[in-house]
């Protein structure tokens, strides 16, 4: 299987799988704290990829990469503070 020895391969390779497995959560109607961090960890992860594969940041500055993935947990967080303060 030369396909999965690039890495971009192996990246999109997971990102579909994510993706599949979020939408299937979706369409069975997961519903329940667990299934929302989950959602948000898989979230986490493709972004994750996106950043450090697609846009090229794995050989870049810590800095860029700190910033970014910074910014998914903040964000990501918040969502589940908003999700969390919903249930009181």
């Amino acid at each position: 299987m030369s396909f999965l020895h690039n890495p971009i391969n192996r990246a999109w390779l997971v990102l579909m799988i994510a993706t599949a497995i979020t939408w299937y959560l979706g369409e069975v109607r997961a519903a329940g704290t667990g299934a929302i961090v989950g959602i948000l960890l898989i979230a986490f992860v493709k972004g994750r990829l996106v950043i450090l594969d697609f846009m090229e940041l794995r050989q870049a500055p810590r800095m860029w990469r700190l910033l970014l993935e910074g910014w998914m947990l903040l964000v990501g967080s918040l969502i589940l503070l908003a999700y969390w303060l919903s249930l009181r």
